[in-house]
């Protein structure tokens, strides 16, 4: 193959296909590294071109594809990224198995954190998908391809009314031709988690229109239809970023990326309310706090049980050390009697959600207190003998 130098620094070696133009394999010949070159292709839209572009040199983040340039050759742009030797996620799903869990919050993870950086700088991908994430060398998710995202502030390249997207992912909102949001990208990310957890996509159909109105109307089937021992945490998650109404699911990136991070090393986490009407196993979210609960049960009857034992096993002869009354209000105990009390807590820790959908940084504790209540006996007084005064002697008999 003839290999050409291209604005006079980087030799294209290998094409890797591309839908837009161009697509090589190169060097940068003068740092000696390996390089993305995607050139216009002719029929190409330029728009988007100079969009996508914008886009990545907008971002700076370890899970976004990194911008080294852009340029015009001949009146052809060009971009120049770095390049990622560890194929993509669709590479990985190919053969249609689940991934390994520990894999799958990785990746998650990654996703999510660009995701994150990308909202934040008023970026929309609103194309996110297994082929769109790649991986360096060492196996770190990188996000790509923002050819058709929505800048904030920016006018789109579409009119309102208008799907665009790729059908195996897109967001009910936008199947509908309504504007994409950063919970559009949840939704798509949704289904990539889907995907990586069972193998297959949520929704199947013969041709993409069909597959389209699934998204937009038939609600989601959950991950355990097709693998009961996928971790709860996120099959839950999973769950809320499915939801048809975009208000429903975590809002943003960092929402997606606190989820993940507050679950780390848990059983589960607690996700937005409406998520219950997704997924019918909602109980299945709330095992912390279920346990809270009943621990406190708990706690509270071996205080009722104290008590009682108490009062049961007190001297008649201190009528009021048995009756005895604790009351205990936000942290304090008054007793009628005297009372030796020893504490221990128990702290369950979760993780909540505003009402607004944001993920709060510091943890909700739930404080459970069992109080052990002994009584003390009355201190003893010994009354002094009663006394008594004698009669004086009678008076001698007179002579």
């Amino acid at each position: 193959m003839e290999q050409r130098i291209l604005a006079g620094r980087y030799r294209l070696e290998q094409p890797l296909g591309g839908t837009m133009g161009e697509v090589h394999l190169a060097t940068d010949v003068e740092l000696e590294r390996k390089v993305v070159v995607k050139l216009l292709g002719t029929d190409a839209d330029p728009q988007r071109f100079e969009r996508e572009a914008r886009a990545a040199a907008s971002l700076a983040h370890p899970n976004i594809v990194q911008l080294f340039e852009y340029g015009d050759v001949d009146g052809r742009p060009y971009m120049v990224f770095e390049y990622l030797p560890g194929g993509s996620l669709e590479d990985r799903l190919a053969a249609g198995d689940p991934l390994p869990d520990k894999e799958t919050e990785r990746i998650a993870h990654d996703v999510a954190a660009g995701l994150a950086h990308a909202h934040a700088h008023g970026l929309v991908h609103r194309d996110l998908k297994p082929a769109n994430v790649l991986f360096d060398e060492e196996g770190h998710a990188k996000i790509t391809d923002f050819g058709i995202a929505r800048l904030g502030g920016a006018g789109t390249l579409t009119e309102a009314g208008t799907v665009l997207g790729t059908a195996a992912s897109i967001s009910p909102e936008q199947a509908a031709g309504e504007q994409a949001t950063p919970a559009s990208d949840v939704y798509s990310f949704g289904v990539i988690l889907f995907r990586m957890l069972t193998g297959r996509p949520p929704f199947v159909a013969a041709d993409a229109m069909a597959l389209v109105e699934q998204h937009r109307n038939e609600p989601p089937p959950s991950v355990t239809e097709f693998r009961e021992d996928a971790p709860a945490r996120l099959e839950s998650l999973t769950a809320a970023a499915l939801a048809k109404d975009p208000h429903d699911r975590p809002p943003d990136g960092a929402a997606l990326a606190a989820e993940l991070r507050g679950g780390a090393g848990e059983e589960t986490t607690v996700l937005p309310a409406a998520a219950a009407a997704v997924s019918a196993r909602a109980h299945r979210r709330f095992p912390v706090t279920l346990a809270a609960g009943l621990l406190a049960l708990l706690a509270l009857a071996g205080i009722g049980f104290a008590v009682a034992l108490t009062r049961s096993t007190s001297s008649p002869a201190t009528p009021t050390m048995a009756s005895a009354t604790q009351r205990h209000t936000t942290g304090t105990h008054a007793t009628t009697a005297p009372v030796s009390v020893t504490q221990t807590s128990t702290q369950a820790t979760t993780t909540r959600r505003s009402t607004t959908g944001a993920a709060t940084a510091a943890p909700v504790v739930t404080t459970l207190t069992a109080i052990t209540v002994t009584t003390q006996p009355p201190p003893t007084t010994t009354a002094p003998p009663p006394t008594t005064t004698a009669p004086p002697p009678p008076p001698p008999p007179s002579g």
